[in-house]
C-alpha cells in the first residue's frame, strides 16, 4: 500500500490563525463601541427568549435526561430548567435550547446563527468564573465576530456543499469566546481554536429533525472545553483556518476569501450584519411571510379566495426550503409552502404555526398546495416578489426589497421586548420575565451574572443540580 505524493493545492495564508487569536486576546473591553453592546444585549434577550419557550419540549427534555444521568459537579446553569451541572454540559444543553425553535438571530448573507453556539459557550464560563457582565458581553461579541468571520471567508462555498455552518464555523466562535473568558494567551488561543476547528460538523442533510440544533449545541460544548484544553496546556493545530489540510481547504475546497476573514478587525462589527427573526422558521423564507401577511391584511383575503401564490425568490429558498407537504412541525420550518400558507391562513409564522397539529391542518395544507415559486439570481436574500391569484382571475402583488428583521429593516427594540414578552412570560411569571429582560438591558453595569442567572430559571426549577 502507498501514499499518494503530497500534491494537493495549498492554501495560502500563512498566520491567519494567529491573526485571529492576537485579535481576540488584544481587545479590551473599552474597545467595544456602545452600538455593538447594545447589538449584544439584544441578542442575548432572544437568545433568553426562545431558549426559554424550548425549554421543555421533548427533545430538550431528552438531551436534559441523559446530562442527568452521566451526571458532574455543578457549575452552570440551563436556562429555564435551573439544572446545575458542567460548564460543557450547560453549554451543550443551552445551545440546543437557543436553536430548536430556529428563532435565533442570523448573520447576513451566511445565514449563521452566531449566538446558539457562542452565547451558551460564553455564559457557562462567566458564571463559573464570577466575570462582569460587561467583561461577559465582551466576550460574546469577539466569540460571535470570530463565527461571523470564520463563516463570510467560505460563504457561499461552504454551505453550498453541505455543511452546516452554524455548527461549523460556530465552533470557532465558541472557542474564541470561551477563551476569552478564560483569558488565555494568543499562544493558547490559537490551540483553544486549532481544537475547536477539527471538531466544526454539522451537515444540511439533519434540517427538519431534532438532530438540526445539536450542531451549536456541540459546537458550544466543544468550542468551552477546547478553551479549558488549551488553557491547561493542551495543543492543536496552529493553522486550523489556512493549513494545508485545514478548515478552508478541507471543509471548503471550493473557495474561501482570506480579506474577508481578517479585513477591517476592531474596525467593523460582524454584530451590525445580524438579524433577529420574527419568525420561527428558516430565514430565507421571512420576505415571504411578510408579504404574504402584507397582502392578507390590507386586502383582507381568506383561505378560500386564493386560486394561486407565487413569488419570485433567491435561490436559496428552493435550495433550503422546498419542502411541498411536510409531516412535522420541524419539516414544516424549512417549508418556504408551509410557511406561506400559515402567513395566509393565521396572519403569523409563530411557534404556534410549526406544530404537528397546524402542520396537519387541513385548510393549512389546501393553501400550502397552491404555493410555488421561482428562483432569481437578482433577488436578495432578504427580497421577494409575491401574486396572489385570487377567484376569477383578479392577481394582487407586492414586493418585499428588505424582510423584517434583516440588517437593512431590524427588529426594533420594543419588537424585540414584545417578542421576548409572549416568549418568556408563557414559561416565567410576568414580573420575573420583566426582571430578566431588565437584566439583560443593564448587564454592562452589573458586577457578577447571578442576578440574570437566578431569573432565567423558572421557579418550580430553581435549586436543581
Amino acid at each position: 500500500m502507498s501514499l499518494e505524493p503530497d500534491t494537493g493545492p495549498k492554501f495560502v495564508g500563512p498566520g491567519s490563525t494567529l491573526t485571529i487569536a492576537e485579535f481576540i486576546t488584544g481587545v479590551q473591553d473599552s474597545d467595544i463601541p456602545d452600538k455593538i453592546v447594545h447589538q449584544a444585549k439584544r441578542t442575548l434577550i432572544n437568545l433568553m427568549a426562545v431558549s426559554l419557550a424550548a425549554a421543555f419540549d421533548e427533545p430538550s427534555a431528552i438531551l436534559a435526561r441523559r446530562i442527568e444521568a452521566e451526571g458532574s459537579a455543578p457549575g452552570a446553569t440551563v436556562i429555564g430548567r435551573g439544572l446545575r451541572t458542567s460548564p460543557a454540559s450547560a453549554a451543550l444543553l443551552n445551545g440546543y435550547l437557543a436553536h430548536l425553535y430556529d428563532y435565533d438571530d442570523t448573520h447576513f448573507p451566511t445565514v449563521l446563527h452566531p449566538s446558539a453556539p457562542v452565547w451558551p459557550a460564553v455564559l457557562a464560563l462567566a458564571e463559573q468564573r464570577g466575570l462582569s457582565g460587561r467583561e461577559t458581553l465582551t466576550a460574546f461579541v469577539l466569540g460571535a465576530e470570530v463565527a461571523c468571520r470564520v463563516a463570510t471567508s467560505v460563504h457561499p462555498w461552504h454551505y453550498d456543499q453541505g455543511w452546516h455552518i452554524t455548527g461549523t464555523a460556530g465552533a470557532f466562535g465558541a472557542a474564541a469566546g470561551a477563551g476569552k473568558v478564560l483569558g488565555l494567551t494568543a499562544a493558547q488561543m490559537v490551540h483553544a481554536l486549532g481544537v475547536a476547528g477539527t471538531q466544526a460538523s454539522g451537515v444540511r442533510e439533519a434540517f427538519g429533525s431534532h438532530t438540526k440544533a445539536l450542531h451549536p449545541a456541540k459546537a458550544a460544548s466543544n468550542g468551552l472545553q477546547a478553551a479549558l484544553l488549551a488553557q491547561d496546556g493542551f495543543t492543536g493545530p496552529e493553522q486550523i483556518i489556512e493549513g494545508r489540510r485545514g478548515f478552508w481547504a478541507v471543509l471548503s475546497p471550493g473557495g474561501h476569501s482570506k480579506p474577508a476573514l481578517l479585513e477591517g478587525l476592531g474596525q467593523r462589527w460582524e454584530l451590525e450584519r445580524n438579524g433577529l427573526k420574527p419568525y420561527a422558521n428558516g430565514v430565507v423564507s421571512h420576505p415571504i411571510q411578510d408579504a404574504i401577511i402584507s397582502l392578507r391584511n390590507i386586502h383582507g383575503i381568506t383561505p378560500d379566495q386564493v386560486s394561486s401564490i407565487t413569488a419570485r425568490v433567491h435561490p436559496l429558498v428552493l435550495e433550503l426550503m422546498n419542502r411541498p407537504a411536510p409531516t412535522t412541525g420541524l419539516e414544516a420550518k424549512f417549508s418556504f409552502q408551509h410557511c406561506a400558507a400559515a402567513a395566509l391562513v393565521d396572519g403569523a409564522g409563530h411557534p404556534a404555526q410549526f406544530t404537528d397539529e397546524r402542520v396537519n391542518d387541513p385548510i393549512i395544507a389546501m393553501v400550502r398546495s397552491k404555493v410555488s415559486a421561482s428562483a432569481d439570481p437578482s433577488i436578495e436574500e432578504d427580497e421577494v416578489s409575491v401574486t396572489l391569484t385570487l377567484g376569477g382571475g383578479r392577481t394582487v402583488e407586492t414586493r418585499v426589497e428588505h424582510a423584517t428583521g434583516s440588517p437593512s429593516n431590524p427588529m426594533t427594540d420594543a419588537a424585540l421586548e414584545d417578542k421576548f414578552s409572549a416568549l418568556a412570560s408563557a414559561i416565567l411569571p410576568r414580573e420575573q420575565a420583566e426582571g430578566l429582560l431588565n437584566a439583560v438591558w443593564t448587564l454592562d453595569e452589573a458586577a457578577g451574572l447571578s442576578a440574570l442567572i437566578g431569573l432565567m430559571v423558572r421557579p418550580e426549577e430553581a435549586g436543581r443540580s
